[in-house]
């Protein structure tokens, strides 16, 4: 499975679920890498959303990869099933099991990528001692539940110190953003350091969803030429 230098991930919380199929041919055509998606539980965050079934039919629905975020406590005993049902990338919190390491290697053994989440709040140093289990890195940029919420700025320089590390250990983990992710800000943080970006209002909520999706990854592509 290979990856985009720049991935924009569109999040399927704000599609229209009575026209996913043909919103999700859109953002394909539109360059989109992988298919974001949002599964939350009503307790660790406060938003009921989606489960195991629906990425199982979005996996028959789009080639793309499935990136899928468990907002959900003690992830650990569902990361097997979502592998299953069709899940190429797993995401789970910092926050919600005190067993990261060994959630994290869990989704690796199933066969998927493994991904570690902080909230706002969260110190990117809580992850220190598991950067070598991650594949991916994904940074909070509003507080997770809801979609449509206003980019919250810490996010800089958490993704700036996350690549600082990147750099320093020659690691290889990718740097996601989520959360307010837009044509104002999408550059910046691809010049801090991020290559995948989760957007959802920016996408969905825009006349054409494609479209959207080629100009943030215009955008955040010719920041990172910028930037190296």
């Amino acid at each position: 499975m290979t990856f985009d230098p720049i991935e924009i991930a569109p999040s399927i919380l704000s599609a229209d679920f009575s026209r996913l199929g043909e919103e999700i041919r859109a953002v394909e055509q539109g360059g989109a890498s992988v298919i974001h998606v949002d599964v939350m539980d009503g307790q660790f965050v406060p938003n009921i959303t989606i489960g195991i079934p629906v990425v199982a039919s979005l996996r028959k629905a789009t080639r793309l990869p499935l990136d899928v975020h468990l907002m959900i406590d003690r992830p650990e005993r569902y990361v097997q099933e979502f592998v299953r049902a069709g899940a190429d990338r797993v995401l789970v919190h910092q926050e919600a099991t005190p067993h990261l390491d060994r959630a994290l290697s869990m989704i690796r053994e199933a066969g998927a990528q493994a991904g570690a989440v902080i909230n706002p709040s969260t110190p990117v140093v809580t992850l220190s001692d598991v950067l070598d289990k991650v594949d991916t890195v994904l940074v909070m940029s509003v507080n997770p539940g809801f979609g449509g919420q206003k980019f919250i700025p810490i996010a800089f320089s958490k993704i700036r110190q996350l690549a600082e590390w990147r750099a320093r250990y020659n690691a290889d983990y990718r740097i996601a953003v989520d959360g307010g992710v837009d044509l104002d800000n999408i550059a910046q943080l691809a010049q801090a350091g991020a290559n995948t970006f989760v957007a959802g209002t920016s996408v969905f909520h825009m006349p054409d969803a494609g479209a959207a999706t080629r100009e943030l990854k215009r955008a955040a592509s010719k920041a990172l030429s910028q930037r190296v």
